[in-house]
């Protein structure tokens, strides 16, 4: 009984219907021809109240379904789609509330439908998440009426559903897509101009014009009365690691995003284009401990264990131990690898603090650190002074933006790659640097 009470709401139409009644009561007083009529519109008021309870209460005539993906992507849109059955034999009006997760922190929605007698509605919605773990959803709200509309019936769906927020993976699908075609034009990725070529051999192939005239076969040429030339491919099987600081300098966020998330998504898709070149790819996270650490293979399991292992990563607020890095990498990695470290330096104090270790890597793998731009800075740099306040903020941003490029020349002065990048670009530098890296036969 208090849950078939529970579940009956009076619209507003009732309540201004209510309203007028109660003021044409009053008004009976000095008007009394009004006083039998009021109670007659009172009792046709109760009987289409009642008319409109049987009619929607008369069976569970209503079907709703929430469908989610099996998991939803960290950063991106994320498609939740509802479908609504009406069994009912005349129209109905409904009013959807969606009780999203309170990761989202919002309250205000609302789908205001229609829905035609014996017929199924259907609509979707996107949720854009940004930090990973387990979203789990309140009821799905469903507040209908007739065509009166003086009682609303509330049905109550999917009141357990939950979804797990993982790494961008709709990234790494569009990344992987653009690195298999080779004719990649997309605005931010640019094309690598080989410098020589690797010694893995490929296949022999017809001269054209622009092969290198270094590469002509000449035993092929003479079977064949034609030129040809040596076809060499990028050596595979490479063993190559993400290495991802999880110190409390990657807790800054941007966009809504910590630097950590950003290195995950990046770290997934980069990931996946390396196993699509063949190589092999491992992870190491750290920060005062090393958290995991995954050594570097090229099997197809390989990307799901990643992903698994990415899930779990998070921040805290504890300096970085980069001797403890050194002596993990250097106990468990004995071939020379290529380490892509995720990290991020704001002075060149906290740089040098960390150069002896950095210095030591680079010596025994390729170490190519990556770090990020500070883009709020960019964009104070960018706008015109109109006081005095704000041209000392600026001049203040400009040494911070000049002390990010003397890290990068710092790095590259002691033989280290250094990448700095915006963190909105940074998937699709670090696989720019990557086939770079490929390309110049570096490791």
């Amino acid at each position: 009984m208090i849950r078939f009470i529970r579940s009956i709401y009076f619209s507003e139409r009732f309540f201004y219907a209510l309203f007028a009644i109660a003021f044409f009561f009053l008004l009976s007083f000095w008007f009394g021809w009004l006083y039998p009529v009021n109670w007659v519109v009172s009792a046709i008021l109760l009987i289409l109240v009642f008319t409109e309870l049987i009619s929607l209460y008369r069976s569970n005539l209503l079907k709703a379904e929430r469908i989610l993906p099996e998991k939803f992507s960290n950063s991106d849109n994320n498609r939740v789609e509802v479908i609504i059955e009406n069994k009912h034999v005349f129209k109905v009006f409904a009013k959807v509330i969606d009780e999203i997760p309170v990761q989202f922190q919002k309250r205000d929605f609302l789908k205001k439908l229609e829905l035609p007698a014996r017929d199924r509605v259907q609509f979707d919605y996107f949720l854009r998440p940004v930090q990973r773990g387990e979203y789990k959803f309140g009821g799905l709200n469903i507040y209908v009426c007739s065509i009166l509309k003086l009682v609303k019936r509330r049905y109550i769906f999917d009141s357990e559903a939950m979804v797990k927020v993982y790494p961008s993976f709709a990234q790494m699908k569009k990344l992987d897509f653009l690195a298999m075609d080779q004719k990649i034009s997309l605005h931010g990725i640019k094309r690598i101009r080989r410098i020589g070529h690797t010694m893995e051999f490929e296949q022999i192939k017809e001269y054209v014009r622009g092969d290198d005239a270094r590469t002509i076969n000449w035993k092929a040429t003479a079977k064949q009365s034609s030129l040809m030339v040596n076809q060499f491919q990028d050596e595979r099987s490479q063993p190559i690691y993400s290495v991802i600081d999880c110190g409390r300098v990657m807790k800054m966020p941007f966009e809504g995003l910590s630097l950590l998330d950003y290195a995950i998504n990046s770290s997934l898709a980069f990931s996946n284009v390396a196993l699509k070149k063949k190589d092999k790819v491992g992870l190491l996270s750290f920060s005062n401990k090393v958290d995991s650490l995954i050594k570097a293979s090229s099997k197809l399991s390989q990307l799901n264990n990643i992903m698994e292992a990415l899930y779990n990563v998070n921040t805290g607020f504890y300096d970085s131990d980069f001797s403890l890095l050194y002596s993990r990498l250097r106990k468990h990695i004995g071939h020379r690898s290529l380490l892509l470290l995720y990290t991020n330096f704001e002075h060149m104090s906290a740089l040098n603090r960390q150069l002896p270790y950095l210095k030591a890597l680079a010596k025994q793998h390729l170490l190519v650190v990556i770090f990020f731009e500070n883009t709020e800075l960019t964009r104070l740099n960018n706008i015109e002074p109109t006081n005095t306040s704000e041209s000392a903020h600026q001049v203040i941003a400009e040494q911070f933006t000049h002390d990010k490029n003397l890290m990068v020349r710092e790095l590259e002065r002691h033989g280290i790659q250094a990448l700095l990048t915006p963190p909105q670009k940074l998937s699709i530098n670090t696989i720019n640097k990557y086939l770079e890296i490929k390309a110049r036969g570096l490791l």
